[in-house]
């Protein structure tokens, strides 16, 4: 499984809006690689799958089910209003369309697996709302949202600490630091 000294402890969550079939986007392709050298654990829930396996392009649907997924499953009652408070959130009138009911259930998942929504809907002068428009309610929900490229500061962070700990360590035991240490 992962190497516990090169695993930074962080896990993201997808959405289907940053599926990088074509790897056209840096930050992704970034995330991508960190977590085939097992740094970060990257999966998407079962609905961001199926929203973006859904769009026509075989490339963009192959790459979608290459995620591990997360599902949501029966939900106890702290869950319920775990996602009733998501959705009030989201959209204060409730979540009207599938499109809408899917993002409260890839924001749920999210926060339900520990880890960090990486998304680019909303926050943008052209759609202030969405989710990034709402991170700072969903952060009081226990929901950490972020764009990919803060995906890529915060891991580096994690990574220098990570390195600095590693070679602190090395320093001190008289051991070789793993050929990793300064490279991810």
């Amino acid at each position: 499984m992962f190497d516990q000294d090169r695993f930074v402890y962080v896990s993201i969550h997808v959405d289907a809006n940053r599926v990088n079939a074509r790897t056209a986007l840096p930050n992704m392709n970034q995330l991508e690689k960190w977590r085939d050298d097992e740094v970060i654990l990257m999966q998407m829930s079962r609905t961001a799958q199926e929203e973006a396996a859904a769009g026509g392009s075989m490339a963009r649907s192959r790459k979608a089910r290459s995620y591990i997924f997360t599902l949501t499953g029966n939900l106890i009652d702290e869950e319920r209003r775990q996602v009733e408070a998501i959705e009030r959130l989201l959209f204060p009138n409730g979540a009207l369309t599938p499109n809408e009911q899917n993002d409260v259930d890839v924001v749920f998942n999210a926060g339900k697996y520990g880890a960090i929504l990486v998304t680019a809907d909303g926050g943008s002068k052209r759609q202030p709302g969405g989710i990034l428009g709402n991170r700072a309610g969903l952060a009081a929900l226990g929901v950490q949202v972020m764009t990919d490229d803060e995906a890529v500061a915060y891991i580096k962070r994690k990574i220098r600490e990570r390195d600095e700990r590693l070679l602190w360590r090395a320093g001190r035991d008289g051991k070789p630091v793993p050929s990793w240490v300064g490279n991810d």
